[in-house]
């Protein structure tokens, strides 16, 4: 059975070594010294080890059940989020006014790494919940933040995102859930949501659903959409739980992947539902969510990445097979083992100097995001913005990819189901498809993005990449090493958004036939500045004498690998975008 350690060490690092947490500006960083994070890292990697990562291989092989129209949830799981709940790791980052740690977001983001690596499918329920109490308590009234926020920061309720209908999933404008006005200021929800996530489950007393639907004489089309609180079981004035609403669970959707958590189709015959924000500001407050969601998706590609990169390597090490055509390394042994192979050393550096620079960019995402939130700061807004459909979509295809790439280590072993390798890549698959499909992603960067605010976003990132560069180019090891690459692959990225300009406005097929191209030559792009960031840190850590040298020699030999490796893989997306949307459009619709 695949087994998972959290990667303590490299956490402390990025915190640490890279973002400097404790010496930043922002409120509630002072705290975040090496002592104090270490202590909750340390913690929730034993939570991740000793009660999570045992109950991943069963649970997706027992998967949920629908029984007398409630979800029973596998063998296990139910202890487990009990002893999430105690440990308070469903409150990290929550407001202390109801019941959660204060702490920043940055170390809910540190702390979750791990529980994402050790079972996907479990910690969506308590994620999911995450992002109702946040779009509760940036839009919800005080009497909605004082009913249903102290219990979804404890997890006593649960929360779910109801958006998907069967003939409606990215274009929301076709939705045709309804909401009819009451007399008593509440309303009434009739319609169907599928592929909703923890959709209904036996781990908590109330769910909390948060639904999008169109209020009866409402604008069609996407500014027509409300956003209601749909609670699976009404709430009496005094908090106690009354009567089942009218919210009921059609089916347990099949998957190929987390079988462990419940994605069911929901029906809504009349339910009460009550305004969460804006009438018709629906997608403006479900939005608000969003940027932290799909950070999380972005964890999520990593995370699973890094289980199934510290299974295969374990069998790299431990496996005999063939012998080093350099000379047998083991000559008592009948082979060598299979990490001796240069083809199995290239497989493993991809996956790992890929998940350590993908923990880097997501952690200073993350940062970013406390620094908008917390400091009010409108630039680190607007570049987190920009950066999330690269952190979503360019992190969760690599990271399914690397999660392939562990299992090929294996052979056909890890095609054999009882090795457990197949269900990190199934699990990890999703993530490219949830909070918005990769291609949807690389369209909101083409589209949206690049030019939000007059394109000062992304030209600020430039100007920090070329201030990275300029700052550090007398370090000669590391300009050749880490900075001339680094300066190339920005170049491709800004011959690339000129090519959009100059070609996209005539055509804006020029610019989408090259949104997905671009989305990942930006991910290149940001996975060369966390490694030369890293690289900076660590060489510094080296040059002061600090301990662990082989952990930092180790951080520049991976780092040097990427370089090397990986980031010219700009050049060749941006020869594909250059190439424009013609021989993207040449066919005729029945000719494919």
């Amino acid at each position: 059975m695949p087994t998972f350690n959290a990667p303590v060490r490299d956490l402390q690092f990025v915190l640490h070594d890279l973002l400097k947490v404790s010496e930043q500006d922002i409120p509630g960083f002072a705290d975040l010294d090496r002592d104090f994070t270490a202590a909750v890292l340390d913690e929730s990697a034993k939570v991740a080890r000793d009660v999570l990562a045992p109950l991943n291989l069963s649970g997706d092989q027992e998967g949920c059940r629908l029984e007398n129209g409630v979800v029973r949830t596998p063998k296990g799981f139910k202890a487990a989020f009990e002893t999430m709940k105690e440990g308070g790791w469903t409150a990290v980052d929550c407001d202390p006014e109801f019941g959660g740690q204060g702490l920043p977001y940055v170390m809910h983001t540190a702390a979750q790494e791990s529980f994402v690596a050790a079972n996907m499918a479990f910690n969506m329920y308590q994620g999911l919940t995450h992002g109702a109490y946040s779009a509760i308590r940036f839009h919800g009234t005080d009497a909605q933040k004082a009913t249903y926020l102290p219990k979804l920061v404890t997890c006593e309720w649960t929360g779910t995102m109801n958006l998907t209908e069967p003939h409606c999933g990215t274009d929301l404008g076709l939705m045709r859930t309804r909401a009819e006005p009451q007399a008593d200021g509440s309303y009434q929800i009739t319609g169907q949501k599928i592929f909703i996530s923890a959709g209904d489950h036996d781990l908590a007393e109330n769910i909390i659903h948060l639904v999008l639907a169109r209020v009866t004489g409402a604008p069609e089309g996407i500014k027509g959409i409300s956003l209601f609180i749909v609670p699976k079981f009404d709430i009496k004035p005094d908090g106690s739980l009354g009567d089942r609403n009218g919210v009921s669970v059609g089916k347990i959707e099949e998957k190929m992947g987390i079988h462990g958590n419940a994605t069911c189709v929901l029906n809504y015959d009349g339910a009460k539902g009550y305004l969460l924000g804006e009438l018709h500001k629906g997608m403006r407050a479900m939005f608000t969510m969003m940027n932290e969601a799909r950070l999380g998706v972005g964890l999520q590609g990593y995370a699973q990445a890094e289980a199934a990169y510290q299974n295969a390597r374990a069998y790299a090490q431990e496996r005999l097979q063939g012998r080093d055509v350099t000379g047998a390394k083991f000559p008592d042994q009948p082979a060598d083992p299979l990490i001796v192979h240069p083809d199995i050393r290239r497989n493993l550096m991809d996956q790992k100097s890929f998940i350590e620079g993908a923990r880097a960019l997501t952690f200073w995402g993350a940062y970013l995001i406390d620094r908008a939130h917390k400091c009010d700061d409108t630039a680190a807004d607007g570049l987190i913005s920009l950066l999330i459909p690269v952190i979503k979509g360019f992190q969760t295809d690599k990271g399914f990819e690397m999660t392939v790439a562990a299992q090929q280590v294996y052979g056909g072993h890890g095609y054999i189901e009882e090795q457990g390798m197949s269900q990190f890549a199934r699990d990890a698959r999703i993530a490219m498809i949830y909070e918005g499909a990769n291609g949807v992603q690389a369209l909101d960067l083409v589209g949206r993005k690049l030019a939000q605010d007059g394109g000062k976003h992304v030209m600020a990132f430039f100007d920090m990449v070329k201030g990275l560069i300029k700052d550090n180019e007398g370090d000669e090891a590391l300009r050749r090493d880490f900075l001339d690459p680094l300066k190339a692959a920005s170049k491709d990225m800004q011959a690339a958004a000129m090519y959009f300009m100059q070609h996209g406005v005539k055509n804006p097929n020029n610019a989408l036939a090259g949104s997905y191209d671009f989305m990942h030559l930006a991910g290149h792009v940001c996975m060369g500045l966390m490694w030369s960031r890293m690289a900076i840190a660590a060489s510094e850590a080296l040059e002061n004498g600090a301990g662990d040298k082989d952990f930092y020699e180790t951080k520049l030999a991976t780092g040097r690998y990427y370089m090397a490796r990986h980031l010219p893989a700009t050049a060749l997306h941006l020869a594909r975008i250059q190439t424009g949307a013609d021989t993207v459009m040449a066919l005729a619709a029945e000719n494919f």
